[in-house]
């Protein structure tokens, strides 16, 4: 017999007799020892405790209320929870930060800050393309402590982020986690691409969209946003926002109501018309519908679709803006984002077997 098994058993007795007589470690029960663990902590410890003190009186919980008409018999709309999720303070003006799908076909928002004061706020402006909204709350100015802004292009993969955010209805909730992927491209509300998106295994969960994420100086780089998660929890694959996209968005949301991505002065082919001829004609770029009267693709010499004795023929099809292909409405609304009313962009089109380039000046987004 193989004694090393044949004293299994009697070992396995004897350490259940030890565990019941006590000689095993038991909770902390000395009171010396209970001061030092209550007084020890690891410096990550540290860390996580002094950026949650830092950061979590500026987040902020978000409900999202609709008025509807619940029954056939009343013609009294009543007011039912659409859902929650998280935000945060953006100045002391009282403007807040959050996604737009927090937001989204709310009759009413309500603000909830850390000390559990309540206001109404409203909507100043929206951008469903980035699944950003800025709201504001008339709240004292001493209430309202502004979140530090940080920089999302010195993330590396490794780095370690937090989350703030209600998770559930649970406010002010902390997660750690690293960032575990950059450059990510996720769907907007619009199904728009957002670019560059942060990716982390900090949970995330329902409730926490809208909500900071945070480098480990308490800073904010990134407005976590969605989850990957057949089930709807965290899975340990999150994206945010990063802060860059943000601090360029939300002063003009707050000034204008809307971001000012400038045009060029034509009509585009709706993208259902636009996917159609992609697939069947194996057009590669974004279909000219029309340009507008007078304006500077006109002059140029751009052209739309016209009618012949055929039926329907194209005219231009962008596919390029300053050299960077475009393969579709979504580049090219990429490609102007970064530029101004009155910037000159070179656009190449391509119509019939002619490749053409135009000297284009771009014009103010329209009033909406």
């Amino acid at each position: 017999m193989n004694l090393r098994y044949h004293w299994l058993p009697l070992l396995a007795f004897l350490g259940l007799n030890m565990v019941a007589a006590g000689t095993v470690a038991q909770p902390v029960s000395d009171p010396a020892d209970r001061q030092e663990y209550a007084t020890f902590k690891t410096n990550d410890e540290e860390n996580n405790i002094e950026v949650f003190k830092h950061a979590s009186p500026s987040v902020v919980y978000i409900t999202n209320s609709r008025l509807v008409r619940r029954s056939f018999y009343s013609l009294n709309p009543q007011e039912i929870p659409q859902g929650s999720g998280s935000g945060f303070i953006w100045s002391s003006d009282g403007y807040i930060v959050t996604n737009f799908h927090v937001i989204q076909q709310a009759s009413r928002l309500t603000v909830t800050l850390q000390d559990g004061s309540a206001y109404d706020a409203e909507v100043v402006g929206i951008e469903p393309d980035k699944d950003l909204a800025v709201l504001r709350i008339n709240a004292p100015r001493d209430k309202l402590e502004a979140i530090e802004v940080g920089d999302s292009s010195l993330l590396e993969v490794g780095r370690k982020v937090i989350a703030i955010g209600n998770p559930f209805g649970l406010d002010t909730t902390l997660t750690v986690g690293v960032v575990s992927a950059l450059g990510r491209e996720i769907d907007s509300v619009s199904r728009r691409k957002i670019r560059d998106v942060i990716q982390t295994d900090a949970a995330i969960n329902p409730g926490n969209s809208g909500g900071p994420l945070l480098n480990s100086l308490g800073q904010l780089v990134g407005v976590n946003t969605a989850i990957y998660s057949p089930s709807g929890a965290s899975s340990g694959i999150g994206f945010a926002i990063p802060v860059n996209t943000v601090k360029k968005i939300v002063p003009e949301l707050i000034t204008y109501g809307r971001v000012q991505t400038p045009t060029l002065g034509i009509a585009l082919l709706p993208p259902q018309y636009a996917d159609y001829y992609r697939q069947n004609s194996r057009i590669q770029g974004v279909i000219v519908m029309d340009v507008i009267e007078g304006g500077s693709p006109e002059r140029a010499g751009m052209r739309g679709l016209r009618e012949t004795n055929r039926g329907i023929a194209l005219g231009d099809v962008i596919t390029a803006i300053d050299g960077e292909a475009i393969a579709n409405e979504d580049d090219l609304l990429n490609a102007l984002e970064n530029r101004r009313a009155g910037d000159i962009v070179r656009v190449t089109t391509q119509r019939d077997t002619e490749t053409r380039s135009y000297e284009i000046e771009l014009q103010a987004t329209v009033e909406r």
